[in-house]
């Protein structure tokens, strides 16, 4: 916020077993969890999980036709290992017959397959134009013993 106008900001973050983005709106399967527990093999190394970020981006009439950048990261809770990272840029324009002074709002839905090293407490971060607004969203990965082969 500049001279207390506000820029772009995230108005949603979260973690979903998969999500995507069409036309404007989010649709996710099993949105909001903070607990994941996967099945590792005894002795095995840890399986990759699939999973989803789901994020929201408000953009205000001011920042629009204008580029911006978003950078989401999952690392473990201390910040030492960062497990995915992705960064992309979007310009929102304005549509023909928007009211002027109109807030718009961005979906993105981000699928990845990511192997978490160890059980523990992760977290995803976004942040917005490389020195803007941060959002977290913190979960923990729980192992489980994967049912055991019997032939």
């Amino acid at each position: 916020m500049a001279d207390g106008v506000p820029g772009v900001s995230i108005v949603l973050l979260l973690l979903a077993n998969h999500v995507e983005a069409v036309n404007g709106l989010l649709y996710m399967s099993g949105g909001g969890w903070t607990d994941h527990r996967r099945a590792v093999p005894r002795g095995g190394q840890p399986p990759p999980t699939h999973l989803g970020i789901g994020l929201g981006v408000a953009i205000p009439w001011h920042e629009t036709n204008q580029p911006h950048e978003i950078t989401i990261q999952i690392e473990n809770d201390d910040a030492t290992l960062t497990v995915a990272r992705v960064e992309a840029q979007f310009n929102v324009g304005r549509p023909p017959n928007l009211p002027p002074g109109s807030e718009q709002h961005v979906m993105m839905g981000l699928p990845l397959d990511v192997v978490f090293p160890d059980a523990g407490g992760y977290r995803v971060v976004a942040q917005l134009d490389g020195d803007g607004e941060v959002k977290t969203w913190a979960f923990r990965v729980h192992d489980v013993a994967a049912p055991s082969e019997e032939t």
